[in-house]
């Protein structure tokens, strides 16, 4: 257990769909189990796949948000006859509002962000979590929205996949004007990291404690899970209203895997 759990949040980001041969039973046990291992107190997934569904039948959007937290949003880019694929925000805290932006682009793959306020310990907290497109002109539109979303008096955090790997009119580049401090990871492809496709990007400056990735996820996807400690200012909050999808189960309190810097 991290030693200054009671004055800091953990945030954690994964892009969970394994190609390239990783995970190709997409083994979301195994997920959850590294998920778990880091404690994380808000998480984003993305490439989550309701068509195929556990050997049980379990929906994957329902088994995740119960197996790793309290509260979950889902946002389904593509759904069909067959199930649904697209990104959720999990958290043990409650969320108070969330929306789902539809931020597509032109005739381009559909695409979505969450934002959510998060009634932390530490005070409100807004999340917008997503995964962006794979054409520039795409991702700059996409960009000039998160910005709008993560607009706000609280501290923010955006996070998720941003498929991000030019600096020239970059995302990193308009998301750092208004979120003043970013993770800097090598994430994809995982095996042997190469782009810095996976962030988290938050404010005010200062509130990054520290960050890592897990490279032992090798095995269960492409892209490598980021995670990072915040301090937040603020005194503690209530509780807010949202509606619990499940409780969380037990996890262990061993951290393994490399750190990055």
């Amino acid at each position: 257990m991290r030693a200054d759990k009671a004055t800091s949040i953990r945030v954690m980001t994964w892009n969970i769909h394994g190609t390239f041969g990783r995970n190709p039973r997409f083994d979301l046990m195994r997920v959850v189990e590294l998920i778990r291992r880091w404690d994380p107190d808000i998480v984003a997934l993305q490439e989550v796949d309701s068509r195929r569904a556990l050997a049980d039948g379990t929906n994957p959007f329902e088994y995740l948000a119960s197996a790793v937290g309290i509260y979950g949003i889902g946002a389904k880019s593509l759904t069909g006859a067959d199930g649904d694929y697209g990104q959720i925000l999990i958290s043990r805290f409650p969320i108070t509002s969330h929306a789902i932006r539809d931020i597509s682009f032109g005739e381009r793959e559909p695409r979505r962000a969450i934002r959510a306020v998060v009634a932390t310990p530490h005070g409100p907290l807004i999340v917008v979590a997503t995964h962006l497109g794979l054409s520039i002109h795409e991702r700059r539109h996409q960009a000039a929205l998160l910005t709008e979303l993560a607009s706000g008096d609280a501290p923010a955090v955006v996070i998720g996949d941003f498929n991000d790997w030019f600096w020239p009119g970059s995302v990193r580049a308009v998301l750092t004007r208004v979120l003043g401090e970013r993770t800097r990871f090598r994430t994809f492809p995982s095996a042997f990291p190469l782009l810095r496709l996976d962030r988290i990007y938050c404010r005010p400056r200062g509130a990054l404690l520290r960050s890592f990735i897990d490279r032992g996820a090798r095995g269960l996807s492409d892209h490598l899970p980021v995670i990072a400690d915040l301090v937040l200012p603020g005194a503690v909050q209530g509780v807010g209203d949202a509606v619990p999808v499940g409780r969380r189960k037990a996890k262990t309190d061993t951290e393994v895997g490399n750190s990055g810097c």
